[in-house]
């Protein structure tokens, strides 16, 4: 009987682990499927829910202060931000920091426009736990995630998300076209 404490002691974090994988996989984000939800209070007090940005293009980008590339792209986010945002672009930028971080979180986005957030206040994400950032997903005006951009080894560009972007600011709500 004590072998088998043992053994659950030791088999059941690894049990918990893979299932939590499978659950992971199952509640994937797909390009061509529907965006997940994601409603989460931004540092500005507004609440960001994504199912309300029908009619825009919405650009989701979860990043943190310790990651070199994330900082990197950001003053690229807020140039597109700034030049889209009157065209029906929206942004939110999620932060990945530990909760203890928010006043570095919220001292770094001082310094951009577009909104952001604390991904551990969100009350609902259905995004992938991503094992890397930056990732920055691009979701249409009818709500369908349409990209989901992983810089390699240069940051994210303005001109590379405009490329992803401008084709579904032209694009008709409800339209069922492939932007990538």
């Amino acid at each position: 009987m004590k072998l088998i404490a043992k053994l659950s002691f030791v088999v059941l974090p690894f049990l918990i682990l893979a299932l939590t994988n499978v659950s992971n996989l199952l509640c994937a984000t797909s390009i061509g499927q529907a965006a997940p939800a994601l409603v989460v209070q931004e540092f500005n007090g507004h609440t960001f829910d994504l199912a309300t940005e029908q009619g825009k293009v919405t650009i989701v980008n979860f990043w943190a202060t310790w990651c070199p590339p994330c900082r990197k792209e950001m003053p690229a986010l807020d140039a597109f931000y700034k030049r889209y945002h009157s065209q029906g672009v929206e942004m939110i930028g999620l932060s990945a920091d530990r909760p203890r971080d928010r006043s570095e979180v919220a001292k770094v986005m001082q310094s951009f426009s577009y909104p952001a957030a604390m991904l551990d206040d969100a009350k609902s994400n259905g995004f992938d736990k991503s094992s890397a950032l930056p990732v920055t997903y691009v979701i249409d005006k009818s709500g369908i995630l349409r990209a989901k951009l992983i810089p390699d080894e240069k940051p994210l560009m303005e001109e590379s998300l405009a490329e992803v972007v401008a084709p579904l600011l032209s694009r008709q709500l409800g339209t069922r076209g492939s932007a990538h």
